[in-house]
């Protein structure tokens, strides 16, 4: 792996774990121990990981975070210049995902240099396989804006996205994060909540997006978290006319269905919220 066997520099990404060491592959560790530069968002857990792995790693090792990356990019390019292995780790998961690494990437590409990846574990895919919901086709979004505005006001622009969707969130936002989930996605959104994947206390928590707020509200759950949220259901060309909705669910009550589910059913159906239909039905 050492540039000495080639002489041509290139990036590793380095797929770390989400937190069970178990799940790092022999291509971690052989990256590990023959780079010759380890870029690491932070040094102390790349010590603790090469710990764990019975690892030792014998090239430099620099940080490379968000505050930083900026900064030391072009001194990486150089390293790369030089006919240096450069192997980017991040605290978990794939690097440039929500992470750093793109900035190193793209500027090693304009140079000139190779990119490649020891591919590991993803929260990413990993919550979406676990949460229940269609992982057919879906959407990544990373991290929402961090203020209440801004954060609500993209969210509207996703309300109706019919791919299932893929957020990370910070545990002192997640409550508020799911509060604006289901104010402009709706209450009945079904939802998943991952959080700690692969970890010792790992918790999936699946339900609708207002139960999911009401939850975190109620626990204040920490760790690192991940949230998966259903597509949007299809919406018919037109809205029903209110008297529609209501022999709508007036059929389904004579067929036998309870009125809560079949007021959900019609809702479901044409893609409108349930309270709205629940207000008509109640003449509210």
């Amino acid at each position: 792996m050492a540039a000495a066997e080639n002489g041509s520099g290139r990036v590793v990404l380095v797929g770390a774990p989400l937190g069970n060491v178990g799940d790092a592959s022999a291509r971690l560790r052989e990256v590990l121990s023959t780079a010759d530069v380890v870029a690491a968002e932070d040094t102390r857990r790349l010590a603790r990981l090469a710990r764990d792995l019975d690892v030792t790693v014998t090239g430099r090792v620099v940080s490379y975070f968000e505050g930083n990356d900026e900064r030391r990019t072009p001194e990486l390019v150089e390293a790369l210049a030089g006919g240096a292995v450069v192997a980017v780790v991040t605290d978990g998961g794939m690097p440039s995902v929500s992470d750093p690494g793109y900035r190193l990437v793209r500027a090693a590409l304009d140079a000139g240099f190779p990119v490649t990846a020891a591919p590991g574990p993803s929260a990413v895919t990993t919550a979406l396989a676990l949460s229940g919901l269609p992982s057919d086709r879906f959407v990544f979004e990373g991290f929402l804006p961090r203020t209440g505005s801004h954060r609500r006001s993209r969210l509207r622009e996703l309300a109706t996205e019919p791919r299932t969707l893929v957020f990370f969130e910070a545990p002192h936002r997640i409550a508020g994060m799911l509060d604006d989930l289901a104010s402009t996605f709706g209450d009945e959104r079904p939802a998943a909540v991952c959080r700690e994947l692969t970890k010792t206390y790992e918790e999936i928590r699946r339900d609708t997006a207002a139960e999911l707020a009401a939850w975190a509200r109620r626990e204040e759950p920490r760790g690192e978290i991940t949230v998966v949220v259903g597509g949007a259901p299809p919406r018919p060309a037109e809205r029903p006319a209110d008297d529609d909705l209501r022999a709508a669910v007036a059929e389904r009550e004579a067929a036998g269905v309870s009125r809560r589910d079949a007021i959900q059913a019609v809702a479901d159906e044409y893609g409108i919220r349930k309270r709205e239909v629940y207000a008509l039905v109640h003449g509210q």
